[in-house]
């Protein structure tokens, strides 16, 4: 419940910064605010989610963390986006938002624009933003889980901030001065540091916010809330790895399905089982020198059961 209810305050978050974002850009008539929304409602998003964990009682460390790291970026990305809006741009429409748009602000409408830009980056935003509203309200299990993310979030930190730092200095040199391909600094390793840096932040993020909470696809073990329920019912873990294991019909034990076509198939029923489980469990693993050996008695199982299919 606690996760359901921080995914919809993410949702609310995203609703409100895109339409601050839409009014802004109403006032303004270019649909470029939306780039300065988009950093910076992921740090509404991770404030939210962080002051209901702590309202909640479940934020730890690990919360304001990614806050903080949220908050950089975000902060950042807000803060370069804004000045070349500003400086280079002029205050003018990103000439990629006409193209998309096919025309102005003025000339599409602000009908348009929602359609196909803010509501598309405001689901963008809500789908990007899940770790880190699931992660605000959930403990940590895994802490090197988390500095490992803090790793992976430096890395694309710097390789993001430092390539869009590159970049805006080569675009300021005159045209006929630079190399016709921006081939120096990191742009020199990767084509788009910026972008793969970008995709560094969120996957450290990812590993920070999602993973650390010990929830493994396929284990129930490692999941919290089946943690916390095992040890209220006081079952010990040491001692039921210790029992045999109760053996079920596999693929080499089952027929194959043209049998079931063709003639009487006999499926082992679960009191069968049951009853080849309780005998192996009463049997005793050791008998005294010289005494007979105990046997476990049970019930007869009931028959098998069987089912018939006449060929059509």
């Amino acid at each position: 419940m606690d996760v359901l209810a921080s995914l919809l305050l993410a949702l609310g978050c995203v609703v409100a910064s895109m339409t601050l974002a839409a009014l802004r850009a109403r006032q303004l008539g270019v649909v470029a605010v939306v780039d300065v929304a988009w950093g910076l409602g992921f740090v509404l998003v991770a404030a939210a989610t962080t002051l209901l964990g702590a309202a909640l009682g479940t934020a730890e460390w690990r919360s304001w963390l990614v806050l903080a790291l949220v908050a950089v970026w975000g902060g950042r990305l807000g803060w370069h986006v804004r000045s070349r809006a500003i400086g280079e741009h002029q205050g003018k429409e990103d000439p990629r938002y006409e193209q998309m748009l096919g025309g102005s602000l003025a000339e599409v409408g602000l009908g348009t624009a929602v359609r196909r830009v803010f509501a598309v980056q405001g689901v963008a935003q809500w789908f990007v933003a899940v770790p880190l509203a699931v992660g605000a309200v959930l403990t940590v299990e895994w802490a090197w889980v988390v500095w490992l993310g803090v790793a992976v979030w430096a890395l694309g930190l710097f390789f993001e901030a430092v390539g869009d730092r590159q970049l805006a200095a080569y675009k300021a040199r005159p045209r006929e001065e630079r190399p016709p391909v921006m081939d120096q600094g990191l742009w020199a390793w990767t084509r788009h540091p910026n972008y793969f840096g970008d995709a560094c932040v969120w996957w450290g993020l990812w590993l920070a916010a999602g993973p650390a909470d010990g929830a493994v696809p396929g284990r129930d073990d490692g999941l919290p809330a089946q943690r916390h329920r095992r040890e209220a019912a006081g079952e010990d873990d040491v001692a039921a790895s210790g029992l045999g294991r109760v053996r079920r019909p596999g693929p080499a034990v089952l027929p194959p399905p043209a049998a079931f076509l063709t003639e009487d198939v006999r499926m082992p029923t679960r009191a069968a089982g049951s009853a080849r489980w309780t005998a192996r469990r009463s049997a005793a693993p050791a008998t005294a020198a010289g005494s007979p050996p105990r046997t476990a008695s049970c019930s007869p199982a009931p028959p098998p059961r069987t089912c018939r299919r006449s060929p059509s």
